[in-house]
């Protein structure tokens, strides 16, 4: 067994246990601080010097992501009202579209949770699957960042650059339209009964993991409830996908397209985001895609 596969399979196992009893990181400078010891991992013999040069590359986008994170902590302070009705309106005329009379959420959740809805109701294997669709969106993104990182630095800087333009594009949104999630509409009355319902799929795990919604690591308690319009899980899922298939010559590339499908349907079915977020989310990514393969055009000539 050569060094670096022990030091990788440590590495594994480490992040696997404190996933466990402490939880899947899920705040910017935690998950930057995993992906800093994967690359110690990954290039073990390394001389110290080398990987603390880590930190000479990544401490910009590690400040800009903890700007981004404090900043939509703090966008539902400013005093604008928050807005109920716009997107249920229309969810449910999208849902009139192929029939429906009701917001797709309702929909889901009757169909598929039950009247009523309760979290902890033991979980079927879609709840199972859905639930670790949402949890990607704490890693993934990050993730890929610091696979291309240790393989390709322009591409690094390539898709750091769209992934935090569209953070700060998704943050002015939030700051100007602070908007109510479905679970909160439902529970001031603006919608029928749904229920937050996002950790069910892993409920029977006793791991600490299972809250999705605490931070587990550095940034405690930045969470901003009103921060639904447009939806970056959505939209981020989008923009991995969209970046793989522009950087990917297989056929098979398409396929990328099913994670933020899947991603849309797990939000939706639990009351995280309406349809409109997650399409809102994914216009804006597509936006960003193309403004900054502009700007690097413009930049390259």
């Amino acid at each position: 067994m050569t060094a670096r596969t022990r030091a990788m399979t440590t590495y594994a196992l480490a992040l696997l246990l404190w996933s466990w009893f402490v939880g899947i990181p899920n705040d910017p400078a935690g998950v930057v601080v995993w992906i800093w010891l994967g690359t110690i991992a990954w290039d073990v013999e390394a001389p110290l010097r080398s990987h603390l040069e880590f930190w000479r590359d990544w401490w910009k986008p590690l400040v800009l992501m903890v700007v981004y994170w404090l900043g939509r902590g703090l966008a539902d302070e400013i005093g604008i009202p928050v807005h109920y009705e716009m997107p249920i309106y229309l969810d449910e005329w999208l849902s009139s579209l192929w029939g429906g009379t009701e917001a797709p959420t309702v929909a889901l959740q009757r169909a598929w949770c039950g009247t009523p809805c309760d979290k902890s109701l033991p979980p079927r294997w879609y709840d199972v699957l859905l639930t670790t669709v949402y949890a990607s969106h704490f890693l993934v993104s990050l993730t890929l960042a610091g696979v291309l990182y240790v393989r390709n630095r322009l591409e690094w800087t390539r898709w750091l650059r769209r992934y935090i333009t569209l953070l700060f594009a998704g943050l002015a949104i939030y700051v100007v339209y602070p908007m109510a999630p479905p679970w909160m509409a439902a529970r001031d009355g603006y919608l029928a009964e749904v229920a937050r319902i996002t950790s069910r799929g892993w409920s029977t795990l006793e791991f600490q993991g299972v809250d999705l919604h605490r931070q587990t690591m550095f940034m405690w308690g930045m969470g901003n409830k009103v921060a639904a319009m447009p939806s970056l899980h959505c939209g981020i899922a989008c923009l991995v996908a969209f970046y793989g298939i522009s950087r990917l010559s297989s056929s098979w590339r398409w396929l990328l397209l099913l994670y933020p499908a899947a991603m849309a349907l797990a939000l939706t079915y639990f009351a995280e985001h309406y349809v409109i977020d997650a399409v809102a989310g994914a216009a804006l990514a597509l936006l960003v895609m193309v403004a900054c393969a502009r700007w690097e055009r413009k930049r390259a000539a």
